[in-house]
């Protein structure tokens, strides 16, 4: 499997996307925004992106452990850098997560959230993602919407939003992401392909996706065929190129102008 990866933040701020990819793996973080409210924990969401993707990364390394074990086991293995930390804290640092692995003729994918997996198929194109997320709190979630970005009332709604999000979060009532708890892995969408039935694939963060999902401003057809002829660099700037002539978000409502955007191109 030929990997190719690239990440870029949304803004002036911290990238909190995470990336990598190797021979038989592609992993995809995307942090939870805080919406500037007290986590908990002194170390942040890149930190915690960082070392959870390099936890991933060293437990799928071995080939008999399941994605849902290995992500299990590296959410542990972070929790336990950091103990110091009010890891009860609902805002505590998170992520979605989006995997995709070659084994043995075939391809294995997890994900948790909103963060897709997309197979490029001989015939069509298949989108594995988890949106659970949209279907909590839509009250909230449109009055954040009705606002410019960068707007005192923005910012304030998305704060409230927020604030009521993470009461939602990881419970079976909610939506489940990457978190504190092992036991958000039992949640996650999983599934294996044969590799036979794809030609290509591509492991997203949301920053990217939305070009199709939310922009409506290319196919996945287009998608891929960006991704072949630029890379994934070329798919981001594209991205920044579509949402530059809407910076306030009045034609794509959002939670910010720009969203850090993530891609692993996945090609055998």
């Amino acid at each position: 499997m030929r990997v190719a990866i690239d990440t870029q933040p949304g803004g002036t701020g911290p990238n909190e996307d995470w990336v990598a990819g190797t021979p038989t793996l592609a992993v995809v973080l995307d942090g939870l925004s805080t919406a500037g409210l007290d986590t908990g924990c002194r170390h942040g969401v890149p930190w915690y992106v960082a070392h959870l993707g390099s936890q991933l990364i060293a437990a799928l390394a071995e080939p008999s452990v399941s994605l849902t074990d290995g992500l299990a086991g590296a959410l542990d293995r972070v929790a336990a850098l950091h103990p110091e930390c009010d890891l009860s804290n609902p805002g505590t640092p998170s992520a979605t997560v989006a995997i995709l692995r070659q084994r043995e003729g075939f391809l294995d994918h997890l994900v948790l959230a909103d963060s897709p997996v997309v197979f490029e198929g001989h015939q069509d194109f298949t989108v594995i993602t988890d949106l659970r997320v949209d279907e909590v709190l839509p009250e909230l979630r449109a009055e954040v919407e009705q606002y410019e970005t960068h707007t005192a009332d923005h910012k304030e709604a998305l704060r409230r939003f927020v604030t009521a999000q993470r009461q939602t979060r990881n419970t079976t009532t909610g939506y489940w992401v990457a978190a504190a708890g092992p036991e958000a892995a039992d949640h996650a969408l999983i599934g294996s392909t044969p590799i036979e039935d794809v030609r290509a694939a591509a492991v997203l963060s949301d920053g990217s996706s939305r070009l199709v999902t939310e922009y409506a401003m290319a196919t996945w057809s287009e998608v891929f065929m960006t991704l072949r002829t630029g890379g994934p660099r070329e798919l981001i700037d594209t991205v920044r190129e579509v949402e530059a002539t809407d910076p306030t978000g009045r034609r794509w409502p959002r939670y910010k102008s720009g969203d850090d955007a993530s891609v692993a191109f996945c090609q055998w």
